[in-house]
């Protein structure tokens, strides 16, 4: 037994992980942001699989029962190979969910056009996930994409209020309903964004829906726990939180508590070992 694990590249989970713990505190939880190999949008698959694989196996070594990838980039080009090779040749008695999944089931319910833009890391759009899934629960819908590599670094730096920000900003958004001006929806397919969402809203249409992924996850792992028991049997229940970072804990502090909406107070661990094999 143990507490539920949730991973990202950097500060972008601490997003998702807010939502989970509003809708369900009384889990223990262990949040580790990779922040000292971040960004993980423009690693190749290989790297982001490894740095992924290497964060798990650390979150299994503190007794975690389950992961939560709460980073779309190792949701989509690592999630899959630890699932389907990593887990059952070693770790068969853990689960590890991504984010990309569960905001794919909802987001068909939202669209009224059937016409549903994309906004993501490099490497997440590249890897065209989310129209692969998004098809799978909906085939009829059209998914359009455009990458943003300059979103999370721009926020990282807490330069997202800047003239310069909004020019990258709106130079996307652009990019993206230039490919279909009939788009009504728009995710925000990156754990970082929802701290501009709503300067992304007022650079939109106002009937444009832009969707930001912690309520789904929150959500759909609350369904997840329901269905399957004998994972949720093994999450320990003491309502507390522990924060990593594998970069400065002080930087860390500063920075997590704006995206988490909370004071945040971590520790550093280091990733670098070698992987098991």
């Amino acid at each position: 037994m143990g507490p539920i694990g949730v991973f990202d590249s950097g500060f972008g989970g601490l997003t998702v992980l807010k939502r989970i713990v509003k809708k369900l505190p009384q889990y223990d939880y262990v949040y580790l942001g990779d922040n000292a190999r971040t960004p993980y949008g423009t690693r190749s698959f290989e790297t982001v699989y490894n740095y992924t694989l290497q964060a798990v196996q650390w979150f299994f070594d503190q007794g975690c029962p389950l992961v939560i990838l709460a980073c779309n980039t190792a949701s989509a080009k690592a999630l899959r190979t630890i699932q389907q090779h990593d887990l059952p040749l070693h770790f068969p008695d853990k689960k590890v969910l991504g984010v990309i999944r569960p905001t794919s089931e909802k987001i068909g319910l939202i669209s009224k056009t059937g016409k549903v833009g994309v906004l993501g890391t490099t490497g997440t759009v590249k890897s065209e996930s989310y129209i692969v899934e998004i098809q799978k629960f909906y085939p009829q819908l059209k998914v359009y994409q455009e990458a943003c590599p300059m979103w999370v670094p721009l926020i990282e730096n807490m330069e997202q209020d800047t003239v310069g920000a909004d020019y990258f900003i709106q130079k996307n958004l652009e990019n993206l309903l230039r490919q279909d001006p009939s788009i009504d929806t728009i995710l925000l397919a990156c754990t970082h964004y929802p701290l501009i969402q709503r300067k992304i809203e007022l650079l939109l249409p106002a009937e444009i829906k832009v969707i930001e992924q912690g309520h789904i996850v929150a959500d759909s792992l609350a369904d997840y726990l329901i269905r399957h028991t004998e994972v949720e049997m093994l999450c320990t229940q003491n309502n507390s939180l522990q924060f990593f970072t594998t970069d400065s804990k002080l930087d860390f502090n500063k920075y997590g508590s704006i995206f988490f909406d909370a004071e945040v107070q971590s520790k550093q661990v280091d990733l670098g070992q070698d992987l098991k094999k």
